[in-house]
């Protein structure tokens, strides 16, 4: 899709380490820049579209990205294991790809970096990593995204497999506790505490059904699924039948007009809930990766298409030469402060913004698996 090349080079052409035109937390809030997921989003998506198109700048700047943060000792500025927080695990992802690419070996050390604080994370009473150490006793869905693909991975490269049945049960475990039986859908955040005032006393659940929380889960299976070696045969049965029911769950709810879903994903019919970018795009991508690695059967393939093709029928635009994306949920998280009380009201009073790269990259994961469909490896 030409218009969406146009736009990626657009990103790239404006961004720097210092200052990536997607990440728009950072602007807003005007901060230094850190070692985040969002980029590591956008990162881990300029290296998928590397592969497929082969153009060597995409690796040349994500590698120029990565080795800005990353020292050769492979420690990373503004990153501390010792915070606990699963989300700056995820741009260490790039790292596996960025070090079989160029062999430089301070991406490898970074890796062990960044496994160090898998090594630490606290956990629940189930096993589960804390999704933060600033929320103790707390599984977001968000955080199976962030780890652990990273964790599977590093595991099977250099631990010898050791414990990935650690990272099994934990998913295994957020079916078990976080999954709602009537719609299949599952609940943004647990709380094993119940202790958190936005959690239900007896279940200690959120309220809701977070678009974007779901697609992050989506993608932490379909991503974990692709890793796993033909020795856990039986736990990839079982991750991927637990993926093809959230996907049949999802598909009810998917707008027939745009192939998009809803923020709050089972009340698209009240006001002000939207059909929001971030989540949709996801959608589109799993499905059609999960089509592609065989764990879908190819009838599925229209429904993540038609989600690709309604997000840049509605959102992708282009006004004064720019070319911008729109209906991104900025952030939507739990706790902290008392207004992230999970509500419907508070998922709909969160910002929505154009081009952040909690929508940009997994729009671009999104073309980049029409792009293996088109060349026949679907």
């Amino acid at each position: 899709m030409e218009i969406l090349d146009r736009y990626i080079d657009q990103l790239l052409k404006n961004s720097t380490p210092q200052a990536p035109a997607w990440n728009i937390e950072k602007i807003r809030q005007g901060r230094k820049p850190s070692w985040n997921y969002i980029d590591g989003c956008m990162i881990k998506a300029i290296l998928e579209l590397y592969h497929i198109k082969g153009d060597p700048k995409y690796l040349e700047f994500a590698d120029s990205f990565i080795d800005y943060f990353v020292q050769e000792d492979g420690s990373v500025t503004s990153y501390d294991p010792l915070e606990y927080n699963l989300d700056n695990i995820n741009a260490g992802k790039t790292l596996f790809d960025l070090y079989a690419l160029t062999s430089r070996p301070k991406y490898r050390k970074a890796m062990d970096t960044i496994y160090s604080q898998i090594k630490g994370q606290p956990r629940t009473s189930t096993g589960n990593f804390w999704h933060k150490q600033i929320y103790p006793n707390q599984i977001w869905l968000d955080g199976l995204y962030m780890a652990q693909p990273f964790y599977m991975q590093y595991e099977l490269a250099y631990n010898e497999g050791k414990n990935c049945r650690d990272s099994y049960q934990q998913f295994l475990n957020v079916y078990k506790l976080m999954r709602d039986t009537r719609n299949g859908l599952y609940y943004h955040a647990y709380d094993d505490s119940r202790e958190s005032f936005w959690c239900d006393k007896v279940t200690g659940l959120s309220a809701n059904f977070w678009l974007r929380a779901l697609g992050w889960y989506a993608m932490a299976l379909i991503d974990t699924l692709e890793i796993m070696p033909a020795s856990m045969e039986e736990e990839k049965t079982e991750l991927s039948r637990i993926y093809r029911e959230l996907i049949d769950s999802m598909l009810p709810y998917q707008d027939e007009e745009t192939g998009m879903w809803y923020q709050v994903v089972n009340r698209g019919g009240i006001a002000p809930n939207y059909l929001e970018t971030s989540g949709s795009a996801i959608f589109a991508y799993a499905i059609m990766k999960s089509v592609r690695l065989g764990l879908l059967d190819s009838s599925y393939y229209i429904y993540g298409k038609k989600a690709y093709e309604g997000v840049c029928r509605k959102y992708l635009s282009e006004k004064d030469g720019q070319l911008q994306l729109g209906g991104i949920c900025l952030v939507a998280g739990l706790g902290n402060k008392e207004m992230r009380e999970g509500t419907f009201d508070y998922y709909m009073r969160e910002p929505v913004v154009q081009n952040d790269a909690k929508g940009v990259a997994p729009l671009i994961l999104a073309y980049v698996e029409t792009l293996h469909s088109s060349s026949g490896t679907v």
